[in-house]
C-alpha cells in the first residue's frame, strides 16, 4: 500500500463524497476511486460500502482506520519533519590519525553548533582502512592523508600538510642533514597503512629501504613520550600533530637538504552515495573551514 493510498483512505473517512475529495485535491475521481479499489485488494476486504454516490466506511474500514492512523499520522509528521526542518540526520565519518586528532573535532564541533538536529558518529582509523569503509559504505565520509585512486570512490582535496623529521637531539636541529646521514638513528614509524608512513617512504624513494625501522607506533602521544625519553630515537610526524612541542622546545625539528615532504588532505566517499541535504552541507562547511584554517596559518 502506498502513502497516497492512505491519504485517500483518511479522506475519505472524513468526507464520503469523492468528487469532493478530488475537487480537493485537483485530480480525477477515477484515479481516488482506483487508489481506494487497490487498498481494499492489498488487504483483501472492503473497507467502504458503496451506497449510490457515496462510500460509507464498513466494518472492516472501522477497524482498519483504528488499527492503522497512529502511526499513519507518525509516517506524515515525519515527512513534514524532513520536509521543512532544518537540517537533520546522523552521519558516520572516520578520519586518520592527524585530521582525526588535530582537525575534524573542531570542525565536527562547531558544525554541531549551527545545527541541533545533527549528530555525527566519528571514528578514527588509518587511511587504508578508511578506504575499506567507504568502500563498504560502511561510514558516509572519510578524511585520509594519502592519495586515493579508487574507482569507486570520488575525492576532493581538502587542505595540505607539510611532514616534518623531529628529534629531540638538540643538536639535530642545530645543523642541516641528508636523510640519509639519519639513517643510524633509531627510526619510529606510524603503523603500515597509515597516510604518514606512505607519503614518508615514497618521499625517500629507492633508498627507503636503507632505512631500518626500529619501531612503530599508533598513537601520537606514544610516540612523543618515546621521542622526548630517547634522544637516540626520530621520527616523520605532520607539523600539526607536534606544534606546541616545537614551541616549547622540547622536540626540535631536523632541517634536511633537498627534501620537503608535503601532502593532501581528502575527504572522500563512495561514487553512489546519496548526496543528503546534510551530506552536502556537512562537506561545503569542511571545505569552508579548511579554507579559513589555510588563510590563518599563511598570515
Amino acid at each position: 500500500m502506498t502513502f497516497q493510498e492512505l491519504r485517500f483512505f483518511y479522506s475519505l473517512c472524513e468526507d464520503s463524497h469523492i468528487s469532493n475529495l478530488a475537487q480537493k485535491m485537483g485530480i480525477s475521481q477515477s484515479a481516488i476511486s482506483l487508489s481506494i479499489k487497490s487498498l481494499e485488494a492489498q488487504i483483501g476486504e472492503q473497507l467502504f460500502d458503496r451506497i449510490g454516490k457515496k462510500l460509507v466506511l464498513n466494518e472492516i474500514g472501522r477497524l482498519f482506520k483504528e488499527k492503522t492512523y497512529s502511526h499513519f499520522r507518525a509516517l506524515n509528521d515525519a515527512e513534514d519533519f524532513f520536509k521543512n526542518s532544518k537540517i537533520s540526520g546522523i552521519l558516520k565519518i572516520a578520519s586518520s590519525k592527524t585530521i582525526g586528532d588535530f582537525i575534524t573535532p573542531q570542525i565536527v564541533f562547531d558544525f554541531l553548533a549551527r545545527h541541533e538536529e545533527v549528530r555525527i558518529q566519528k571514528d578514527i582509523q588509518n587511511s587504508s582502512q578508511i578506504i575499506q569503509m567507504v568502500k563498504d559504505s560502511t561510514i558516509d565520509i572519510g578524511f585520509i592523508e594519502s592519495s586515493c585512486e579508487d574507482a569507486d570512490i570520488l575525492k576532493n582535496a581538502i587542505g595540505d600538510d607539510q611532514l616534518i623529521v623531529v628529534s629531540s637531539d638538540a643538536c639535530l636541529g642545530e645543523g642541516t642533514f641528508y636523510i640519509d646521514e639519519l639513517f643510524h638513528k633509531k627510526w619510529i614509524l606510524r603503523e603500515k597503512g597509515s597516510g604518514t608512513r606512505e607519503v614518508f617512504l615514497k618521499a625517500l624513494g629507492e633508498i627507503a629501504l636503507d632505512l631500518n625501522i626500529f619501531m612503530e607506533f599508533s598513537e601520537f602521544e606514544e610516540a612523543k613520550t618515546i621521542l622526548l625519553n630517547n634522544p637516540q630515537t626520530i621520527t616523520c610526524l605532520s607539523k600539526v600533530a607536534v606544534t606546541n612541542e616545537l614551541n616549547r622546545g622540547e622536540l626540535f625539528e631536523v632541517n634536511l637538504v633537498n627534501l620537503k615532504i608535503g601532502r593532501s588532505f581528502y575527504l572522500i566517499y563512495h561514487k553512489n552515495k546519496y548526496q543528503s541535504r546534510l551530506f552536502n552541507e556537512f562537506k561545503q562547511f569542511v571545505h569552508a573551514q579548511m579554507s579559513a584554517r589555510h588563510k590563518l596559518t599563511s598570515l
